[in-house]
């Protein structure tokens, strides 16, 4: 298996440096990184990837039965890692990545040795103790929408995702990534997504965490970050000056700051 191919897998910025691995979120590629790899290219090796049906990866290699579970993704990750023969790498996941390394520094527990995690959130349904943003009903009616007309979905979802309707262009861009993806492959990932429990595993994480929230975000609300704050022992919670789910698009300079005020404390 060529992993490098299989998940389209760059290297770039400084080749002695301490390594920082760059994860997407649902619906994207690793471009989506591109305003903060020349933040981190100086002092950092910086890694970036995309996962199996998504960006330029191979997508021959997706396979439903794989990839139905965040599992499936952090098992990408690990083999990335693997590959590159990476230890003590500071993983850096985007939305539903966060949680996908958190899963994958269970797995591999020496090759991640700090998360960071960009609006996170474990579980996007509420209950009675816990505020995800979503009734169950909201989720069935997303996952429904989005398999009955995945571009229409698209068009209309990913400017709430994204916020900040004064900057359209940043809306479009997350519209055309998202139907970019086989609507096949985003109905599978978009469950995984948006019906996975993680929760339990917060308590796993061993490793220095700075937590990244946005101001004013819809899909995971302030509420989340403190949860997961309060439920990862060594953790840092960061509130950032954003509004929307993609901050390193919508707020690139704190967010840039953020990440490497943090990742300079573990040199």
């Amino acid at each position: 298996m060529d992993v490098r191919r299989r998940n389209n897998v760059v290297v770039t910025g400084r080749p002695d440096g301490p390594v920082v691995v760059l994860a997407h979120g649902f619906g994207c590629d690793q471009n989506m990184w591109r305003l903060t790899v020349p933040a981190l290219a100086d002092r950092y090796r910086v890694v970036l990837f995309d996962y199996v049906g998504s960006g330029r990866s191979d997508l021959s290699a997706w396979s439903e039965e794989r990839y139905a579970a965040l599992d499936g993704y952090a098992q990408d990750v690990v083999d990335v890692l693997e590959e590159l023969d990476l230890r003590q790498a500071a993983f850096v996941g985007h939305s539903v990545s966060a949680m996908i390394g958190v899963l994958a520094a269970r797995a591999a527990p020496e090759r991640i040795g700090s998360l960071v995690m960009v609006a996170p959130s474990p579980c996007y349904i509420d209950d009675d103790a816990y505020r995800g943003g979503f009734s169950a009903e909201d989720i069935d009616e997303l996952l429904a929408s989005l398999e009955s007309n995945y571009l229409g979905w698209s068009a209309t979802m990913a400017p709430v995702i994204m916020g900040n309707p004064e900057r359209p262009e940043l809306g479009k861009e997350l519209t055309n990534s998202f139907c970019a993806t086989d609507p096949e492959v985003a109905r599978v990932f978009a469950r995984a997504t948006f019906l996975t429990d993680c929760r339990d595993d917060l308590g796993t994480v061993a490793v220095p965490t700075l937590i990244l929230e946005c101001a004013d975000d819809v899909i995971a609300p302030r509420e989340v970050g403190a949860y997961v704050h309060a439920r990862i022992p060594d953790s840092t919670l960061v509130t950032l000056p954003a509004t929307g789910h993609c901050p390193h698009l919508s707020a690139p300079q704190p967010t840039n700051t953020a990440i490497l005020q943090f990742l300079e404390t573990r040199r």
